[in-house]
């Protein structure tokens, strides 16, 4: 319950948060243009809050429904306006005045995320060192020759302190080269390699499958089995394990680490399973059957947790900060390559090369913001950022309904030295709204699909 109340309230806040910066945007640069704004409101529906304020009394509302916001400026095609304040109208405006008003929203979205990126940076993060584990073998990377122990260093050129940073790179080689991509790797005994890894466009058939469809796999130091949790009323809870246990054999077959015993499990869900545990310095025998779990529920889960011992995970990690100077140039990089990246994952959706199923609603989205303020305020600031820069960039697509299909409307006007018939933005608000509520239904699908596995 705790989990869920928290990821409700990282989404309302993230949302809130995101949606204020959006329609301060246009607020902003409408109200310099000398636009008249009659309301600021956060979220639709009836207002929760209200009060007015300024020399136009400008109304600012907190709505019910929280999952969006508007601005709404004095404007003739709306409603009769005075003859007086005719000249402070939206539709009265030059075309390069009303966009300028439109672009300003995802603009704001933009530096938003700027800014995010910037203190994330100045405060540093913490990431996890691109160590190689287990190469799966037939794999892109098997056949490259990588091996387990060895450490990415750059990928094209691009140095990769952390395993984000090398699944970034690697996505965007894939999207811009039918070609092998060049990694640098150097292994403990300060050797250091490059190779030819060969991309794969089956990368994105699934969502969060780029490294493992590579056949790339974060390695970890290998740890002892043994038990240092048991989940209540869990499989293993009731198959009869205990903190402590030591697991010696699965079905007959010897486990000397840890990670032997976390696979077979996974690959066995719903599988009667004979484990051998030491406990007390005797041995037990004890039957457990994984739970499905998972997308389809294709990944066993039995409810135990590994005992990790102390510094087990410094030489894992690796943190990265930066001079307030050098943060902003590593933010503005992060905010165009990430947003370059969205656009071209988009497009490989659009024409089929990456699976819809990496679309995300607001369910997924929560989920996420709760387990960012868990890891940590950097973490939340990295999640804000990545919102906010996604919020930006499909604002921009030339979609009616969105900003960036006004602004495709206003630059027709521009070439055309007219505005589109009212008919054609009619249809063209129904196919925006027809497109939206598509998206939104297959977001929605997609989480639950996730969370139920259906």
């Amino acid at each position: 319950m705790n989990e869920l109340l928290l990821s409700i309230g990282s989404f309302l806040v993230t949302l809130g948060l995101l949606v204020t910066v959006h329609e301060f945007g246009h607020f902003w640069v409408a109200r310099r243009l000398g636009v008249k704004v009659l309301r600021f409101s956060v979220g639709f529906g009836t207002p929760l809050w209200s009060r007015r304020s300024g020399p136009d009394q400008t109304e600012y509302a907190i709505g019910a429904l929280p999952l969006g916001g508007y601005v709404t400026m004095l404007d003739e095609t709306e409603a009769p306006v005075d003859p007086s304040e005719s000249h402070r109208a939206f539709n009265r405006q030059g075309v390069s005045q009303r966009m300028a008003i439109v672009v300003a929203g995802p603009l704001a979205n933009l530096l938003f995320a700027v800014v995010a990126y910037w203190l994330m940076f100045v405060v540093g993060i913490t990431g996890l060192r691109p160590l190689l584990g287990a190469i799966t073998p037939g794999t892109p990377a098997a056949v490259a020759g990588f091996t387990a122990g060895e450490e990415i260093l750059s990928v094209a050129g691009r140095p990769t302190p952390t395993w984000e940073a090398v699944t970034i790179a690697l996505i965007q080689g894939s999207l811009t080269t039918q070609e092998g991509i060049r990694l640098e790797t150097v292994d403990s005994s300060n050797k250091r390699y490059f190779r030819i890894l060969n991309l794969e466009q089956s990368m994105f058939n699934e969502p969060g499958t780029a490294l493992r469809n590579l056949g790339l796999r974060p390695g970890y130091p290998s740890l002892p089995p043994l038990i240092d949790r048991v989940e209540p009323n869990g499989p293993a809870f009731k198959a009869g394990f205990a903190p402590g246990d030591r697991i010696r054999r699965i079905n007959e077959q010897p486990i000397e680490y840890w990670e032997q015993w976390l696979e077979y499990i996974r690959a066995h869900p719903g599988v009667d399973i004979q484990v051998e545990v030491e406990r007390s310095g005797g041995n037990r025998i004890l039957t457990v059957a994984p739970d499905p779990s998972g997308p389809r529920g294709t990944v066993g889960h039995i409810g135990v947790s590994v005992r990790v011992p102390d510094g087990y995970g410094e030489r894992l990690r690796t943190e990265l900060r930066y001079s307030p100077g050098d943060a902003l140039g590593a933010a503005l990089t992060k905010v165009w390559e990430m947003s370059i990246l969205t656009l071209q994952l988009l497009g490989k959706m659009v024409i089929g090369e990456a699976s819809i199923e990496n679309i995300s609603g607001p369910i997924t989205i929560a989920q996420l913001a709760g387990k960012s303020i868990i890891i940590g305020f950097t973490s939340f600031l990295s999640f804000l950022g990545l919102i906010s820069l996604s919020l930006g960039v499909i604002n921009l697509l030339p979609i009616p309904i969105l900003d960036g299909g006004h602004l495709l409307y206003y630059f027709i006007e521009l070439i055309t030295g007219a505005p589109l018939p009212e008919w054609v933005a009619t249809w063209g608000q129904k196919l925006g709204t027809a497109i939206l509520l598509g998206l939104m239904s297959l977001a929605l699908f997609n989480d639950f699909n996730r969370i139920l596995g259906f």
